[in-house]
């Protein structure tokens, strides 16, 4: 059996777990950008409320 193949196919695992694991990452931050940036809206919308009544 040569050792080189099986190591490869460990390799090739590993590398396409990573890989899943960073491209769902990179969603996850950017949900929660935006859902940030949507409560950011939100404060502003109400304190420009605020400010008109004053």
């Amino acid at each position: 059996m040569n050792t080189e193949k099986s190591y490869g196919k460990y390799k090739m695992v590993a590398l396409s777990i990573a890989a899943v694991a960073i491209l769902s990452g990179c969603n996850t931050v950017a949900g929660v950008g935006k859902d940030v940036q949507a409560a950011g809206e939100s404060t502003t919308k109400a304190a420009d409320k605020v400010s008109d009544k004053m």
